[in-house]
């Protein structure tokens, strides 16, 4: 019997849904309904490098943000 699935349904993430999934990853409050689209849809090297990505960019702003604070202070 051939898959009756939908054929939008096998397509891949967009790139907001990435950078989305992974925001809400990180603040750990991912839906159930977007945590099974990104198992079903998504690839999991997408995920690791935006994980990566995420991850580096949150180091550098939390760096500027000291960096900016402790020269306000000096």
């Amino acid at each position: 019997m051939a898959d009756q699935s939908d054929p939008g349904e096998r397509r891949g993430l967009t790139v907001w849904q990435v950078i989305k999934s992974t925001l809400a990853a990180a603040l750990g409050v991912q839906s159930e309904a977007a945590r099974e689209r990104d198992f079903s849809r998504g690839n999991a090297s997408t995920f690791i490098i935006a994980g990566f990505i995420f991850t580096a960019v949150f180091v550098v702003v939390l760096m500027g943000v000291v960096w900016f604070v402790i020269n306000r202070l000096a």
